[in-house]
């Protein structure tokens, strides 16, 4: 079975450095690490009181783990306003969450090489769990300084409206 339909001289999996995030209705700039997505589901077992050598499975509750973003630190503040929502130090008695807001989904779209979206997954409910707005920093080092969030969520799901695209052939 052909791993690819549209494309079936398509050997290769899809890369995994193209990609882009979306929340508000448009891309975030600069996020250049994204966590798996990835989802456990506990096992219930189980056993008939007259059967003692055997047990059975069955799903239980599902979690979803959360997610960490990263990008280099610049002037672009969607980390830190997204952040802020949650919690805001010295907003006042009441006003350090802003409970109307503080949860987006975002929609996590790759592309192949050629700059074509193959894959989207909705990303739902979530919100900022941890802020960091500066890494360790050493004088000693050559590094670019990253920011990252990690957002707690309820769930995903892959957008099927997103199908395998004609990929160009060569000029």
């Amino acid at each position: 079975m052909a791993q690819f339909n549209v494309n079936p001289n398509r050997f290769d999996p899809y890369k995994d450095f193209k990609f882009r995030v979306k929340w508000d209705g448009r891309y975030v700039a600069g996020i250049s690490k994204i966590s798996a997505l990835r989802r456990t589901t506990e096992v219930v077992e189980h056993r008939e009181g007259g059967d003692p050598s055997m047990s059975r499975k069955s799903p239980g509750r599902t979690r979803y783990e959360p997610i960490t973003l990263e990008r280099g630190v610049t002037h672009d503040t969607e980390f830190e306003q997204w952040a802020n929502k949650v919690w805001r130090l010295g907003a006042g008695l009441g006003a350090e969450v802003s409970l109307a807001d503080f949860r987006k989904d975002i929609i996590i779209d790759v592309f192949n090489e050629a700059g074509q979206r193959v894959l989207s997954y909705k990303v739902y409910r979530c919100w900022v769990s941890e802020y960091r707005a500066l890494p360790d920093l050493d004088a000693n080092a050559a590094a670019v300084m990253i920011e990252s969030i990690t957002l707690e969520h309820e769930g995903w799901e892959r957008d099927h409206d997103v199908v395998e695209p004609v990929e160009p052939k060569e000029h």
